[in-house]
């Protein structure tokens, strides 16, 4: 089943990124969107809202969307500016493909381009309900989400903070949360959730981010270039906040698999059963 929603996700993205006039902006946004890789935010999309009952078909727009944003992130952040990095995926960062004006520029445009592709193809979810989606993706794509995940790890790298743990807890639920929740609830909206289980799905979507964030942090440490597909170790050399400098690999892989009983947890006290949640779960894991 997973492999399935990978096909599909893929199959629409690249229906979704003709390259059309000016070709070098949409070969840039494509190169980085299609990058081979997990698509584990659009596949979370799609289970919740298999999950609650609703068509997938209806969420494949959403969930394109999610990952162009998811994109736009990783393009913007492996800039010179932000983290410098010339690896992702195994290839070269977008900047190093096509110049540092255009990677800039491509994550400018797929932040625009992601609303769009989703409200020309959601035409069948009617305007309430469209509209309840396209403030889930402008509340954790811009200032108040992802953005001000970044802003705040950038600042931490200047100067140390004063309350490191709120400040990192801060940046994790920001920087990578924020998506693992858009992507749920989005999913949980198209498919008419319940408010009461929106919260639930949004507070597993809270800990399983956090916990991605933290095996994040311990592989950096501990895996290979060949196995991650970027360079390791920046962050420890540097001294950046992240969860292994704080508290220690111990700590971290304690922590991390602790969270990942708490989401699993969540879904059994509530009965949702979830293949495809279970097998995450199962990847994040570090013994």
């Amino acid at each position: 089943m997973m492999n399935k929603y990978i096909d599909l996700v893929n199959e629409n993205l690249d229906k979704f990124m003709e390259v059309v006039y000016p070709e070098d902006i949409f070969k840039s946004m494509r190169y980085t969107v299609l990058l081979p890789g997990k698509r584990l935010r659009p596949v979370m999309c799609l289970e919740t809202c298999r999950m609650f009952g609703g068509n997938i078909e209806e969420a494949i727009p959403a969930a394109c969307a999610i990952e162009m944003l998811h994109s736009q992130t990783l393009i913007h952040d492996d800039l010179p500016c932000m983290d410098n990095d010339d690896f992702r995926r195994g290839k070269p960062t977008n900047h190093k493909v096509f110049g540092e004006a255009t990677a800039v520029l491509a994550g400018d445009a797929l932040l625009t381009f992601a609303p769009q592709i989703l409200t020309k193809n959601s035409k069948n979810l009617g305007a309430e309900k469209l509209l309840k989606v396209l403030e889930e993706y402008f509340q954790y794509a811009g200032a108040y989400g992802v953005i001000a995940g970044q802003v705040i790890d950038i600042e931490s790298e200047k100067n140390y903070p004063e309350n490191p743990e709120e400040t990192l807890k801060y940046i994790h639920t920001h920087k990578t949360a924020d998506l693992f929740k858009l992507s749920v609830r989005t999913g949980a909206i198209i498919a008419d959730a319940h408010e009461k289980y929106l919260d639930i799905i949004t507070d597993f979507a809270q800990k399983l981010g956090f916990a991605f964030q933290i095996a994040d942090d311990i592989l950096d440490e501990t895996s290979t270039f060949e196995e991650m597909g970027k360079t390791l170790g920046k962050d420890k050399q540097a001294g950046k906040l992240t969860y292994t400098n704080l508290y220690g690999l111990d700590k971290a892989k304690a922590d991390l698999n602790k969270l990942l009983d708490d989401c699993e947890k969540l879904l059994a006290d509530n009965d949702l059963k979830s293949e495809i949640f279970d097998q995450i779960i199962k990847k994040i894991r570090i013994a």
